[in-house]
């Protein structure tokens, strides 16, 4: 498995990758139909074309030469200083062999002057809690509410 930027020629795969992974991780949050009007707004092709030129920002795959197992966009903002990671997600097939640390490593390594990632998370997606947790990230401050009505966490994790 490699990580490498985003092309248009991987926008199929990772359309069918997040319209897999997303009601395996956000129906039960979510409901069936809501997490159906996010991935046909959020994940369609053109909002996904245009994370490609998206500026200061880092659109990577997991690919293993055959098939996009997972995916990450991250931009800066804050004049370079905050990376915000907006993707992750890995096919729920492919989650717990390293893929997601491998993107989460090639996000913080893309931005060289970043001092800090910062993230949002769902309060009830314990799975990912679990995992920034695992990777070094700390929560920032108390759940607030989204307006799905949704809690969400933010973590963030220091750049050397």
């Amino acid at each position: 498995m490699f990580i490498r930027t985003a092309g248009e020629r991987d926008l199929e795969a990772i359309k069918a990758l997040l319209a897999e992974t997303w009601p395996a991780t956000y129906d039960a949050i979510y409901g069936q139909k809501r997490v159906n009007e996010i991935t046909a707004e959020w994940h369609s092709m053109a909002a996904l074309r245009t994370r490609l030129t998206h500026p200061h920002s880092e659109f990577l795959v997991a690919d293993d030469g055959k098939a996009i197992a997972g995916m990450a966009f991250a931009a800066s903002v804050d004049e370079g200083r905050v990376v915000w990671l907006r993707q992750l997600y890995v096919l729920p097939a492919q989650q717990r062999r390293g893929i997601g640390a491998m993107l989460l490593d090639e996000v913080s390594e893309s931005f060289p002057e970043a001092s800090l990632i910062r993230l949002e998370v769902e309060a009830e997606n314990l799975n990912a809690i679990g995992f920034y947790r695992a990777q070094g990230f700390i929560v920032s401050n108390a759940a607030e509410t989204t307006q799905d009505e949704v809690s969400v966490v933010v973590m963030e994790k220091a750049l050397a």
